[in-house]
Protein backbone atom coordinates (compact mmCIF):
# COMPACT_ATOMS: atom_id res chain seq x y z
CA UNK A 1 0.00 0.00 0.00
CA UNK A 2 1.48 3.34 -0.97
CA UNK A 3 2.18 6.05 1.59
CA UNK A 4 -0.21 8.42 -0.18
CA UNK A 5 -3.04 5.90 -0.04
CA UNK A 6 -2.40 5.33 3.68
CA UNK A 7 -2.44 9.08 4.30
CA UNK A 8 -5.74 9.54 2.44
CA UNK A 9 -7.26 6.52 4.17
CA UNK A 10 -6.19 7.73 7.61
CA UNK A 11 -7.56 11.24 7.04
CA UNK A 12 -10.75 10.02 5.36
CA UNK A 13 -11.46 7.48 8.08
CA UNK A 14 -10.77 10.13 10.71
CA UNK A 15 -13.22 12.56 9.08
CA UNK A 16 -15.91 9.89 8.72
CA UNK A 17 -15.34 8.84 12.35
CA UNK A 18 -15.84 12.46 13.44
CA UNK A 19 -19.12 12.69 11.54
CA UNK A 20 -20.42 9.33 12.75
CA UNK A 21 -19.43 9.93 16.37
CA UNK A 22 -21.18 13.30 16.21
CA UNK A 23 -24.34 11.57 14.97
CA UNK A 24 -24.10 9.05 17.82
CA UNK A 25 -23.66 11.83 20.39
CA UNK A 26 -26.54 13.86 18.93
CA UNK A 27 -28.84 10.81 19.05
CA UNK A 28 -27.72 10.17 22.62
CA UNK A 29 -28.44 13.77 23.64
CA UNK A 30 -31.86 13.75 22.02
CA UNK A 31 -32.81 10.24 23.15
CA UNK A 32 -34.41 11.54 26.36
CA UNK A 33 -36.89 13.49 24.26
CA UNK A 34 -38.33 10.34 22.68
CA UNK A 35 -40.48 9.61 25.74
CA UNK A 36 -41.81 13.17 25.83
CA UNK A 37 -43.20 13.41 22.35
CA UNK A 38 -44.66 11.50 19.47
CA UNK A 39 -41.37 11.12 17.61
CA UNK A 40 -39.85 8.01 16.18
CA UNK A 41 -40.55 4.72 17.90
CA UNK A 42 -38.00 3.91 20.58
CA UNK A 43 -36.63 0.85 18.76
CA UNK A 44 -35.79 2.98 15.71
CA UNK A 45 -33.84 5.51 17.76
CA UNK A 46 -32.09 2.82 19.78
CA UNK A 47 -31.27 0.72 16.71
CA UNK A 48 -29.99 3.71 14.75
CA UNK A 49 -27.88 4.82 17.73
CA UNK A 50 -26.38 1.33 18.12
CA UNK A 51 -25.72 0.82 14.41
CA UNK A 52 -24.10 4.23 14.01
CA UNK A 53 -21.93 3.47 17.05
CA UNK A 54 -20.81 0.19 15.46
CA UNK A 55 -20.08 1.93 12.15
CA UNK A 56 -18.10 4.55 14.08
CA UNK A 57 -16.03 1.74 15.56
CA UNK A 58 -15.30 0.34 12.09
CA UNK A 59 -14.02 3.68 10.77
CA UNK A 60 -12.15 4.43 13.99
CA UNK A 61 -10.37 1.07 13.72
CA UNK A 62 -9.49 1.80 10.09
CA UNK A 63 -8.22 5.26 11.11
CA UNK A 64 -6.02 3.84 13.86
CA UNK A 65 -4.62 0.91 11.87
CA UNK A 66 -3.71 2.99 8.83
CA UNK A 67 -2.10 5.64 11.06
CA UNK A 68 -0.05 3.00 12.87
CA UNK A 69 1.23 1.31 9.71
CA UNK A 70 1.93 4.55 7.84
CA UNK A 71 5.73 4.72 7.47
CA UNK A 72 5.72 8.53 7.46
CA UNK A 73 4.72 8.76 11.12
CA UNK A 74 6.16 5.43 12.31
CA UNK A 75 3.72 5.49 15.21
CA UNK A 76 3.59 1.84 16.12
CA UNK A 77 1.53 0.76 19.11
CA UNK A 78 2.78 3.82 21.04
CA UNK A 79 -0.12 5.59 19.33
CA UNK A 80 -2.49 3.68 21.61
CA UNK A 81 -0.75 4.84 24.79
CA UNK A 82 -1.67 8.42 25.73
CA UNK A 83 1.23 10.85 25.30
CA UNK A 84 3.75 8.07 24.53
CA UNK A 85 4.28 8.88 20.85
CA UNK A 86 7.00 11.22 19.67
CA UNK A 87 4.79 12.42 16.79
CA UNK A 88 2.56 15.35 17.84
CA UNK A 89 2.62 13.95 21.36
CA UNK A 90 -0.12 16.01 22.98
CA UNK A 91 -2.62 15.83 20.13
CA UNK A 92 -2.05 12.16 19.44
CA UNK A 93 -2.35 11.56 23.19
CA UNK A 94 -5.81 13.13 23.10
CA UNK A 95 -6.75 10.74 20.31
CA UNK A 96 -5.54 7.79 22.39
CA UNK A 97 -7.63 8.97 25.34
CA UNK A 98 -10.72 9.40 23.16
CA UNK A 99 -10.18 5.90 21.76
CA UNK A 100 -9.81 4.39 25.25
CA UNK A 101 -12.98 6.11 26.45
CA UNK A 102 -14.89 4.76 23.45
CA UNK A 103 -13.34 1.32 23.98
CA UNK A 104 -14.59 1.32 27.59
CA UNK A 105 -18.07 2.17 26.33
CA UNK A 106 -17.98 -0.66 23.79
CA UNK A 107 -16.72 -3.27 26.25
CA UNK A 108 -19.26 -2.33 28.90
CA UNK A 109 -22.05 -2.31 26.31
CA UNK A 110 -21.16 -5.89 25.44
CA UNK A 111 -21.34 -6.96 29.11
CA UNK A 112 -24.19 -4.68 30.16
CA UNK A 113 -26.27 -7.64 31.32
CA UNK A 114 -23.56 -8.65 33.80
CA UNK A 115 -22.55 -5.24 35.14
CA UNK A 116 -26.04 -3.79 35.46
CA UNK A 117 -27.72 -0.79 33.95
CA UNK A 118 -26.46 1.75 36.49
CA UNK A 119 -22.79 0.86 36.01
CA UNK A 120 -23.22 0.73 32.25
CA UNK A 121 -24.98 4.11 32.17
CA UNK A 122 -22.28 5.72 34.33
CA UNK A 123 -19.57 4.49 31.96
CA UNK A 124 -21.68 5.37 28.93
CA UNK A 125 -21.49 9.03 29.96
CA UNK A 126 -17.82 8.86 28.89
CA UNK A 127 -18.98 9.28 25.31
CA UNK A 128 -19.76 12.89 26.13
CA UNK A 129 -16.09 13.33 27.08
CA UNK A 130 -14.73 11.29 24.16
CA UNK A 131 -16.40 13.49 21.55
CA UNK A 132 -14.76 16.86 22.37
CA UNK A 133 -11.44 15.15 23.04
CA UNK A 134 -11.70 13.53 19.61
CA UNK A 135 -12.55 16.90 18.02
CA UNK A 136 -9.48 18.45 19.68
CA UNK A 137 -7.36 15.51 18.48
CA UNK A 138 -8.49 16.08 14.90
CA UNK A 139 -7.79 19.81 15.05
CA UNK A 140 -4.33 19.32 16.53
CA UNK A 141 -3.14 16.23 14.69
CA UNK A 142 -4.78 16.47 11.30
CA UNK A 143 -2.43 17.66 8.59
CA UNK A 144 -5.39 19.16 6.77
CA UNK A 145 -7.42 20.10 9.86
CA UNK A 146 -7.56 23.74 8.83
CA UNK A 147 -8.43 23.15 5.20
CA UNK A 148 -11.81 24.56 4.20
CA UNK A 149 -13.48 21.16 3.79
CA UNK A 150 -12.28 19.82 7.16
CA UNK A 151 -13.12 23.05 8.98
CA UNK A 152 -16.62 22.87 7.48
CA UNK A 153 -17.05 19.29 8.70
CA UNK A 154 -15.77 20.13 12.18
CA UNK A 155 -17.91 23.28 12.41
CA UNK A 156 -21.00 21.33 11.31
CA UNK A 157 -20.30 18.63 13.91
CA UNK A 158 -19.86 21.18 16.69
CA UNK A 159 -23.00 23.04 15.61
CA UNK A 160 -25.02 19.80 15.56
CA UNK A 161 -24.01 18.93 19.12
CA UNK A 162 -24.66 22.46 20.40
CA UNK A 163 -28.07 22.62 18.69
CA UNK A 164 -29.07 19.23 20.08
CA UNK A 165 -28.01 20.33 23.59
CA UNK A 166 -30.02 23.54 23.27
CA UNK A 167 -33.04 21.61 21.98
CA UNK A 168 -32.85 19.07 24.79
CA UNK A 169 -32.38 21.71 27.48
CA UNK A 170 -35.17 23.92 26.14
CA UNK A 171 -37.56 20.97 25.88
CA UNK A 172 -36.76 19.99 29.46
CA UNK A 173 -37.12 23.57 30.74
CA UNK A 174 -40.73 23.82 29.55
CA UNK A 175 -41.72 21.17 32.07
CA UNK A 176 -39.54 21.02 35.20
CA UNK A 177 -40.65 17.45 35.95
CA UNK A 178 -40.25 16.18 32.39
CA UNK A 179 -36.85 14.57 32.92
CA UNK A 180 -37.94 12.95 36.17
CA UNK A 181 -41.07 11.56 34.51
CA UNK A 182 -39.04 10.39 31.52
CA UNK A 183 -36.64 8.55 33.79
CA UNK A 184 -39.53 6.99 35.70
CA UNK A 185 -41.26 5.90 32.49
CA UNK A 186 -38.04 4.40 31.16
CA UNK A 187 -37.54 2.52 34.43
CA UNK A 188 -41.12 1.23 34.29
CA UNK A 189 -40.59 0.16 30.68
CA UNK A 190 -37.51 -1.78 31.75
CA UNK A 191 -39.18 -2.87 35.01
CA UNK A 192 -36.18 -1.74 37.03
CA UNK A 193 -37.97 0.07 39.83
CA UNK A 194 -36.69 -1.30 43.17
Amino acid sequence: MSDTLLWYTTRGAGAVTEILLTCVVVLGILSALRVQGDGWPRFVTTGLHRNLALMTLVFLTLHIITAIVDPFTSLGVAALIPFASYYRTFWLGLGAIAFELLFAIIVTSLVRGWIGLRAWRAIHWLSYAAWPIGIAHGLGTGTDAFSAWMLAITAACIAAVILSLVWRLSAASRDPLALARAGFRAAVDRREIP
